[in-house]
């Protein structure tokens, strides 16, 4: 079949990977500039100085076997690398979060800067109407990749049961900063204890493969990040710079040489048994970390799960 998927994070991209090998024509749309989605990497130059943050996913890690082999595989390719700062078994793309997704990317057809509008069914086939007015198709069978949030307002027009399972399926946000600094800050572990309104900070710097120059990732909590989810970027980036600055020993920090935060609307998918969604009438399905739970490997399998449920 001709099948197009829109959206090319994790879950969307092992879709296709798993229905290429069986034998389908997969085209997928992303409206990202590049490859990442909540496995971005944020590069900044400063000067002479390079500097980059995965502001979203942190790590990941492999538990089951089918992931624990393309995990393998990635490592073999050079894209992943373990860092046991962060626990005995999680592993980082490298040089940034986003390489396994850049990598996968590369051996499909995918489209970034391409924001799919809406799905239209004509007859038994799909079509994908862009955000510039441009349609394409016609597939056999059409895929969502996306939040669940994002998901509902395609599934709702033509599977009222799916777009249920994504309605409920609601995602918790979270608020990230970036700070760098002009020295190595005085902290001995790479990866500190979160509290208050932190549920992770860590020098992303250490981690394997990353610009040496000093790198912090703070992020708040999914209930700091609902409280203040319509604040300002600079405000919270300063918010959570402070309280970075007050897990050292007393002394003042360095003042930082940059600092931002970025708002992830869709972060903490909510754990789920579904696995996958699959009208095999209509030839519309769904997968996704909301299918499963948060983590970078459910998504994967909730992508392999639907190509399995369609079938060579």
């Amino acid at each position: 079949m001709r099948i197009v998927i829109i959206g090319a994070g994790m879950s969307g991209l092992a879709c296709a990977q798993a229905l290429e090998q069986m034998g389908h024509e997969v085209t997928l749309f992303d409206k990202g500039r590049g490859p990442g989605g909540r496995m971005s990497t944020r590069r900044v130059a400063l000067d002479e100085t390079h500097i980059s943050f995965d502001h979203g996913a942190q790590f990941f890690t492999a538990r089951e076997h089918a992931f624990r082999a393309q995990v393998e595989q990635w490592r073999k390719d050079g894209v992943v690398a373990p860092w046991p700062a962060a626990k005995e078994d999680a592993w980082v793309g490298t040089p940034g979060m986003n390489a396994p997704i850049a990598h996968m990317a590369k051996a499909h057809n995918t489209r970034f800067a391409s924001h799919a509008m809406g799905l239209v069914r004509e007859g038994a086939e799909w079509r994908v109407l862009l955000n510039d007015g441009s349609r394409h198709g016609p597939y056999d069978a059409a895929i969502l990749a996306l939040p669940a949030e994002q998901a509902a307002a395609f599934l709702g027009t033509y599977d009222l049961t799916m777009a249920a399972c994504a309605i409920t399926a609601r995602s918790r946000p979270c608020w990230t900063a970036m700070i760098a600094f002009a020295e190595r800050l005085p902290f001995e572990s790479d990866v500190l204890d979160p509290s208050g309104p932190v549920g992770w900070a860590a020098r992303n710097s250490a981690k394997p493969c990353r610009p040496v120059a000093e790198a912090w990732v703070v992020q708040a909590s999914p209930e700091w990040s609902i409280q203040h989810l319509e604040d300002d970027a600079a405000s919270v980036a300063g918010h959570l710079a402070d309280w970075l600055a007050q897990q050292g020993d007393g002394a003042p920090l360095p003042a930082p040489i940059h600092l931002s935060a970025h708002r992830w609307r869709y972060a903490v998918a909510p754990h789920s048994t579904k696995g996958a969604l699959w009208n095999a009438d209509l030839r519309l399905g769904a997968c996704g970390d909301w299918l499963l739970g948060p983590r970078i490997e459910l998504a994967w399998l909730s992508g392999t799960r639907l190509a399995a449920l369609i079938g060579g």
